[in-house]
Order: C-alpha cells, then sequence, then structure tokens
C-alpha cells in the first residue's frame, strides 16, 4: 500500500513538473534579438558576444541570443534602437549612451565636452550615485538596464591637417551621431557637423563627402579609418561612451527569477571583461594601440594642458545650455563624484 502510495505521489509530481516545464517552454522564445552598432571584431561587439555566450551556457540552453551587428534591425539608425527594445522589435542590446540620448535626455550626461578627464572619472560616475540614478531613468523609460560596458574614448581625426586648437576644426566636415549635443559641441568649435549613421560614415570619408570623424581609437583601428582617408589623428579624450547591456521589459517578465538573475550576472562579468578589452592598448601603461596607428602611416597628436584648455574653454557654453537639459542636480552629482574620485 505504502509502495502504491509512493509511486503515485511519484507520478503526479512528475506530471506537475511536466506541466510546468510546457508552461515555462510556451513563454520562451527560441531566439532572443541582440541588437548592436557594431560586430564583434570591436570590443563593443565582443562584449555582447561574450554576454550571449555566457548567458546560452549558465541557462543549458534555454535563452539563445542572436547577434544583430549594424543595428540592423532598425535599418540602420542607431537613434531608433532604444523605442526598438522599448516596443519589443529588439529583445536585448548593448547600447550606446549616445543613441539613446534622445529618449532618455539624462544620457546626454555622458556626452558634455570634457567632462571625464581619466578613467577613473568615468568609472566614477557608472559606479556610483549617478550611474544608480541612470538605471532608474532607463527602468522609467520601459527597458530594464542590467550592467554598465564602455565603448572608451572619443578621439577626433581628419584628412586635411593636424588638429591642435579649436581654430584648426574651423570649416571641416565631420561626421557626428544624431545628437544635438554633438552638434552644438562641434559648431562651437567652429565646425560643420553632419549628422550620419556609421554605416554610411565609411563611404562618405572615403569620397570626400565629410572630411573626419571622432570615436574610440577601437572603432578607427577596426575600420581601418586609415585606409579612408584619415591620416590625422588628435588625442583630446572629449569624452568617453559608457555602454549598457539591458532587456526589452516583457522579455524580462517573461523569465523564471532564477534565469534572471542568470542573465544579469552575466551581463555583469561580460562588461567586466569587455572594459578591460576597450582599454586595451590605450593607456599610459600600455600604447600598442597608438603604436600600430603610426605604423600604418596616421600621424597622431597629444595635446598640451595648455592646448586641451583651450577646447575647454571653447565649449563651456555648450555645457552650460545642456545642464538644464540633463538637470542641473544630476550633473551636480556628477561633478562631486569625478571630484572625489
Amino acid at each position: 500500500m505504502k509502495l502504491r502510495k509512493l509511486l503515485a505521489l511519484t507520478a503526479s509530481t512528475v506530471a506537475a513538473f511536466t506541466m510546468a516545464t510546457s508552461a515555462w517552454a510556451a513563454n520562451y522564445k527560441s531566439e532572443y534579438k541582440l541588437s548592436l552598432v557594431v560586430g564583434t571584431a570591436f570590443p563593443w561587439g565582443k562584449g555582447a558576444e561574450i554576454w550571449a555566450d555566457m548567458v546560452r551556457e549558465r541557462t543549458d540552453g534555454r535563452i539563445n541570443i542572436k547577434l544583430y551587428p549594424g543595428v540592423s534591425l532598425v535599418q540602420g539608425d542607431q537613434t531608433r534602437e532604444f523605442t526598438a527594445i522599448r516596443q519589443g522589435v529588439i529583445d536585448m542590446a548593448v547600447g550606446s549612451t549616445i543613441n539613446w540620448s534622445p529618449q532618455i535626455k539624462q544620457l546626454n550626461l555622458f556626452s558634455l565636452p570634457f567632462l571625464m578627464p581619466d578613467f577613473k572619472a568615468v568609472d566614477a560616475l557608472v559606479q556610483g550615485k549617478v550611474g544608480e540614478q541612470m538605471f532608474e531613468f532607463i527602468e522609467k523609460g520601459g527597458v530594464v538596464p542590467l550592467a554598465w560596458g564602455e565603448n572608451g574614448y572619443r578621439q577626433i581625426s581628419n584628412s586635411k591637417h593636424t588638429i591642435t586648437s579649436p581654430e584648426d576644426l574651423k570649416g571641416l566636415k565631420l561626421r557626428v551621431v544624431g545628437s544635438p549635443l554633438f552638434i552644438d559641441t562641434f559648431t562651437a568649435l567652429g565646425a560643420n557637423p553632419t549628422q550620419m549613421s556609421w554605416a554610411d560614415a565609411q563611404p562618405a570619408l572615403a569620397t570626400g563627402a565629410v572630411d573626419g570623424q571622432e570615436n574610440p581609437l577601437s572603432i578607427f583601428i577596426g575600420s581601418k579609418l586609415q585606409d579612408v582617408g584619415q591620416k590625422y589623428l588628435t588625442l583630446w579624450n572629449y569624452m568617453s561612451d559608457p555602454l549598457i547591456y539591458v532587456v526589452n521589459k516583457q522579455v524580462w517578465e517573461s523569465w523564471t527569477e532564477e534565469d534572471r538573475e542568470i542573465v544579469a550576472k552575466a551581463a555583469q562579468d561580460a562588461a567586466k571583461q569587455q572594459i578591460q578589452i576597450a582599454r586595451q592598448g590605450v593607456t599610459e601603461d600600455d600604447s600598442s594601440l597608438l603604436d600600430e596607428l603610426e605604423k600604418a602611416g596616421v600621424s597622431v597628436t597629444s595635446l598640451t594642458p595648455e592646448q586641451h584648455q583651450a577646447f575647454v574653454d571653447a565649449t563651456k557654453s555648450v555645457t552650460d545650455k545642456w545642464k538644464k537639459t540633463i538637470g542641473e542636480d544630476l550633473v551636480n552629482q556628477a561633478l562631486k563624484d569625478i571630484e572625489n574620485r
């Protein structure tokens, strides 16, 4: 009798587990679409690849992620990416604060010219109170943020001449992303900024439709911009571009609590690796990327403190203007965190 009861209990438990598993399986997609601006040859894309691989392995294949570089899910328009995540067109992303700033205005903080003087300043912001507040703004926007990554400090290059002062930018046609703050910054410096997706930028550089661009060194090298006329590079560290690992809210809520914890932890682990990769070759201790560029025939210029200050002074009006849009309290908190780094 006891044996029959035990067998019956076991059978009912198995049936309940099978039903629960079936219900769980019905809510999970066979593939989750992860959006990226660049491919896995770049540190940005490598971070997404690491995340996808970790999630697949740690969930035993329950969550399979496919990467879609070139923001192909929104026809290459980087500034539409956040809206598409919120709407469910995109399930997951490793995205740039620059590209998402039109929808989350506070993210423009990271694009303020010459706000973050070094990597310690970047870390102080994203890992401190400012980073926490930014995650709250993103979550209110309908997207679940999980971890901070890094695209790196953006440097300026062109095909005409060496840049060491704001006067050297006057009249240069420069490709910039679709952010009004970028337009204001380069207009203040006397340049002629042109909004353009990255997919369109390289052909434009090759044909001379634009004279220059600004991007992290990893993008410059990975895209071989020296082959499209970008012979003059100036290291001015005018801004660093944090990345954010996110999931669509409905997708996030469709997963079990256990899987949500796995995905979040994988995002944090992948982001740490990605930041290390992004900083390789661009620090005082390791300048191998600069050496690689010079060997490729690129003229690399570092600014003196006085030259750097001239750019800071020329863009002060931009910072003053955008403080109101971003939020003065948030900007002041950022300045405090940087000062105390």
